[in-house]
């Protein structure tokens, strides 16, 4: 019997074996029986009208890269499975698996039915796996678009929704001070509403930065003629603020002005002397050097303390990677994401620079970070 009919004529065995293995899907524990086998037949149907369609080289090619040409519609039973799949909680993995686990179900049934195998058998295996493959493609699509729709809606209720009554949180508790006079316990209250409210705050911003980033966009950037030494001074007076029991230092040689994102200059000189202070000996000072020639400005942020372990360098700069910092406490201050180098690797790409690191026992760990004067969006002709 040819592969397709016998995919007609034994839709339910091979149902009710893709749905033992489906069972075992976390997700699975709680649905109906309709909910599990949901369009699994229609794309059975699919697969066997497929298989006995006239097919070009061109159309196996196509069809190989999840382009359906001989069902020209809209909405195919792959794609609605790949949609329903996202919404009911499976993971792509799981829903690749069930993929996996009709395919055998197929095979394994009909290669059971007929022990040997002509050469048209082998022609309907191998354009069944390209039909199988294609509407798992096309699954995998639709439920990765859901996945982005998914993402894009929780940066958009991360930056408006959550953003909105966070900033009058905020404000409130900087008005209060104004209405009377408060008692040392309040004051401390109120101070720690508006310190959390602003960590809150630069949390969603390296969310959303972070999402921009992995979008593969990069991050916006608005350039304009600045003073790096003056951006990285405030910087520094900032931190000295926070911790008055460290020694930042500041050395400026040459012209460092040029164009760059004053925001986003702020941003890297604010986590890689954050990331020196929480991470570095507070006995030793934290060297902060900023050079500049007519080309470009070389910075470099050099800590003593516990040097990074070499197999971490290879990740140090990749999104949730954190290192062991000296006493800081989970909750303190810099308690972070791990987003703070992946953030600061993105604004230098955004400005067509280059950042390294060199860590080891004997002369600690030194950030190095080179920003061009002049770029492939300032040049002028």
């Amino acid at each position: 019997m040819r592969l397709a009919n016998f995919i007609r004529e034994n839709k339910q065995p091979i149902i009710g074996e893709w749905e033992s293995f489906a069972r075992t899907l976390t997700p699975a524990a709680h649905m109906t029986r309709f909910q599990l086998r949901d369009h699994i037949e229609q794309i059975l149907s699919f697969i066997a009208e497929d298989l006995e369609s006239p097919q070009t080289a061109g159309q196996q090619i196509r069809k190989s890269h999840g382009k359906n040409d001989s069902m020209d519609v809209e909405n195919s039973a792959a794609e609605i499975h790949g949609n329903i799949r996202h919404d009911e909680g499976f993971d792509i993995v799981q829903m690749v698996s069930e993929y996996r686990a009709l395919r055998s179900s197929v095979i394994k049934l009909w290669t059971n039915a007929n022990r040997i195998l002509s050469d048209e058998d082998v022609v309907d295996l191998t354009r069944f796996n390209e039909s199988i493959d294609q509407a798992l493609a096309e699954s995998v699509v639709k439920f990765t678009q859901k996945v982005d729709y998914s993402k894009d809606l929780l940066m958009g209720v991360l930056g408006h929704d959550i953003r909105s009554p966070l900033g009058a949180m905020n404000m409130c508790a900087e008005l209060i001070p104004r209405v009377g006079i408060l008692n040392d316990k309040q004051v401390e209250l109120t101070s720690q509403i508006i310190t959390s409210g602003t960590r809150i705050s630069d949390i969603i911003s390296t969310l959303l930065d972070l999402t921009r980033a992995r979008a593969g966009t990069g991050l916006p950037i608005l350039k304009a003629r600045m003073d790096i030494g003056v951006i990285c001074q405030k910087v520094i007076d900032e931190m000295q603020i926070q911790h008055p029991d460290r020694t930042i230092l500041l050395e400026i040689i040459g012209d460092v002005e040029g164009e760059w994102d004053t925001t986003r200059i702020g941003q890297l000189f604010s986590n890689l002397i954050g990331n020196a202070v929480q991470y570095g000996t507070k006995a030793a000072p934290i060297d902060v050097q900023i050079k500049g020639d007519s080309l470009e400005v070389i910075v470099s942020i050099h800590n003593s303390g516990i040097p990074i372990p070499p197999k971490q360098l290879t990740t140090l700069f990749n999104s949730f990677t954190r290192g062991e910092s000296n006493g800081t406490q989970a909750g303190s201050p810099t308690s972070n994401l791990g987003l703070g180098l992946f953030i600061t690797k993105e604004i230098v790409i955004a400005h067509e620079g280059t950042i390294k690191v060199i860590s080891n026992e004997k002369e600690g760990t030194t950030f190095s970070v080179r920003l061009p004067k002049v770029t492939n969006s300032t040049k002028r002709t």
